[in-house]
């Protein structure tokens, strides 16, 4: 009698978005705001600066890159201190926590963990303030835009790598499968997003979902037929 070998389970990933897909708004606005009202007030002197700065992406003159750049170091300097930055980060996210979460989002995250899925947080936000809502969350890996290491206590205002926005976060998302040991045609992945820019990531996943969608968004999922969640 031949003995039949296991069904082996495919690995299973439930990748969120976060800015409008976990949270209300957008995470970075807010996050200038809390800073500013709550660890340095003086740096609203910057404010005007920052608009000036927007106001150059808006017309063509910066990239998105160089705009968050930019507007990290008016916030927070030129050299950024990690004890601090870590302080920021978890006030951070217990005020996005209690003002800033869309409740069908928690419950899906956790509906996901309940059938054995791997949750992952793949943002364009920073990495140092995105690690603390994650962790808040219960959610262990994180994909995001990380920032230069200047030494052990102290990072730059300058993105290390690639802003994890589009192609970029796919990319991001393949390199931490290849450290994981995770091969692609071994795992099964959800995908959820409000922006049309993850349409990278959402065809490469095994099932895409738009969640809150703006119009691009909307109209590409009913032309490849993924399902829309209303979360918001």
């Amino acid at each position: 009698m031949h003995s039949t070998s296991p069904t082996v389970q495919p690995i299973r990933l439930a990748i969120y978005d976060m800015d409008k897909t976990i949270t209300r708004r957008a995470t970075f606005g807010p996050f200038i705001l809390h800073v500013l009202r709550r660890h340095a007030p003086l740096r609203a002197l910057i404010l005007p600066a920052m608009g000036v700065v927007t106001l150059g992406y808006l017309l063509g003159l910066l990239s998105r890159t160089r705009l968050k750049e930019i507007n990290l170091r008016l916030l927070l300097g030129h050299r950024i201190k990690r004890e601090r930055a870590a302080r920021i980060a978890e006030t951070f996210a217990a005020e996005t926590l209690a003002t800033n979460t869309l409740p069908g989002a928690l419950a899906r995250i956790e509906s996901d963990r309940a059938a054995g899925y791997r949750i992952i947080l793949a943002t364009a936000s920073y990495s140092f303030y995105v690690a603390a809502i994650a962790h808040a969350l219960g959610i262990d890996t994180v994909i995001a835009t990380d920032c230069i290491t200047l030494d052990e206590q102290h990072f730059a205002p300058i993105i290390a790598g690639e802003n994890c926005y589009d192609s970029a976060k796919l990319r991001k998302l393949e390199a931490w499968q290849i450290k994981e040991h995770i091969v692609r045609n071994q795992c099964y992945i959800r995908f959820y997003s409000d922006h049309v820019s993850d349409a990278p990531c959402l065809i490469w996943a095994d099932e895409a979902h738009a969640t809150n969608p703006h119009a691009l968004l909307r109209r590409m999922a009913a032309e490849r037929g993924w399902p829309v969640h209303n979360w918001a």
